[in-house]
């Protein structure tokens, strides 16, 4: 009975911990330093490479810290983002410390209200995972941001993809403990 409960427990243990660490929403500062929203020095700089390199779920967050007085954050359409169109945003964000809640799945596209900036390469697009690319669906690099056509938001069911994930997480350890 000693190693049936020593195993139940620390299978249990496991599964919590996939539970909390995969479903946590975080908060991503854009390019992973407070200075990022300019016009990058580089390609090598672009902001598309740092957020290429992560991935985003829904319910993360996006943090812009900038200087309000010079510069602003407009959620854009893909045409607009394509074209550097500032007049038409989906949002427009002036506070300095702005916070974007991923509420959906899909890309996100992103560029800088001041004048030239974007036509210099500030700007930048995020595409979210939906839930089922979480917890126990193998990972694979996100698609390019150009393969999508259409709306940059597209519907989910989180409800769904929970109750799928809390039945499959029940089944590992129910296998664990059976072993």
């Amino acid at each position: 009975m000693g190693a049936f409960s020593s195993r139940a427990l620390s299978s249990l243990a496991v599964l919590l911990f996939l539970l909390f660490s995969f479903s946590e929403a975080r908060d991503y500062l854009v390019g992973g330093k407070t200075d990022s929203w300019k016009i990058p020095s580089s390609e090598s700089d672009s902001l598309n490479k740092w957020a290429e390199s992560s991935r985003f779920l829904i319910g993360d967050s996006l943090v812009w810290k900038y200087d309000n007085n010079k510069d602003s954050v407009l959620q854009v359409s893909k045409r607009d983002y394509v074209t550097c169109n500032t007049s038409s945003p989906i949002e427009e964000y002036k506070d300095g410390n702005t916070k974007v809640k991923l509420d959906q799945s899909g890309p996100y596209y992103f560029i800088s209200g001041a004048k030239g900036h974007c036509e210099n390469g500030q700007k930048i697009i995020v595409v979210v995972m939906s839930a089922r690319h979480g917890m126990f669906a193998s990972i694979s690099p996100a698609p390019s941001p150009v393969e999508f056509d259409g709306p940059a938001i597209a519907p989910t069911s989180d409800a769904t993809s929970i109750q799928g994930t809390l039945m499959v997480a029940m089944g590992v350890l129910v296998g664990f403990v059976l072993m």
